[in-house]
């Protein structure tokens, strides 16, 4: 299991991702890329606070 230090970088980091996906899909006129980048940017949210839901609960 991650610890929640983990999911949480690893969260911003898809966070971050998934929106240079969103803004190449819109300046490319790439609908898919687009679509990609917001799934891979909400699943980084979720990630982010799954890991905050962690460090709340005190499972580091």
């Amino acid at each position: 299991m991650k610890s929640s230090r983990q999911d949480q970088m690893e969260g911003n980091f898809h966070k971050l991702k998934g929106k240079l996906k969103e803004i190449f899909g819109k300046l490319s006129d790439n609908p898919k890329l687009e679509a990609s980048g917001t799934y891979e940017r909400i699943s980084g949210i979720v990630q982010y606070k799954i890991g905050q839901v962690k460090m709340g609960l005190g499972k580091e």
